[in-house]
């Protein structure tokens, strides 16, 4: 027996055929050992769809308070309305996200569009503008948020939760073909 291939991470000869860990391999020892053990450094990953509404929300929040500001908003207010801002627009974000993967493709890119547009109106009036002129703006955002998501959701098909676009089937057997059992005499 090789003396070598006892140590924890020695490497023996490939003649020997025994196994070399930094390929991936492990020997059943090392195996039940660190099966054992917790692992170390690494923490449980969070997902994209939590992690992305909420990077944009905060991002959503500073955007926020930086546009009261310029507005003549000081202090504690503008950091209210930032604060404010970022809790709904997270929550409902985190509540897209979630439930993207069961819509179809119109009706997801129509919910990012919506979010974005009346987050933007919303906002678009902060600085003291009309009600009409936010709305436009924010209509207007809305709809450009949502033939940009319409366009990547229809291109990157591989993480289409339903498939190609639920392809149609073309039939041409002729008019009377409903898809009855055919009449026996």
């Amino acid at each position: 027996m090789d003396q070598h291939a006892e140590r924890p991470g020695a490497r023996a000869a490939r003649s020997h055929g025994t196994v070399e860990p930094e390929h991936g391999a492990t020997t059943a020892a090392r195996d039940r050992q660190h099966a054992l053990e917790p692992a170390k450094g690494l923490g449980r990953r969070i997902p994209a769809t939590v992690t992305l509404p909420v990077i944009t929300a905060l991002a959503f929040g500073c955007f926020i308070i930086f546009r009261t500001h310029t507005a003549g908003i000081k202090g504690g207010p503008a950091m209210l309305y930032g604060l404010a801002g970022a809790v709904v627009s997270g929550a409902l974000g985190l509540l897209v996200a979630h439930f993207q993967s069961s819509m179809i493709t119109e009706t997801r890119a129509a919910s990012y569009g919506t979010l974005f547009g009346c987050a933007m109106g919303w906002v678009y009036s902060l600085g003291g503008e009309a009600i009409l002129k936010s709305c436009a703006f924010g209509l207007t955002m809305g709809a450009v948020m949502f033939v940009a998501s319409l366009y990547l959701f229809r291109t990157h098909r591989t993480r289409e939760p339903h498939d190609l676009h639920r392809p149609h089937k073309h039939h041409h057997r002729g008019a009377r073909d409903h898809r009855l059992p055919v009449a026996t005499h």
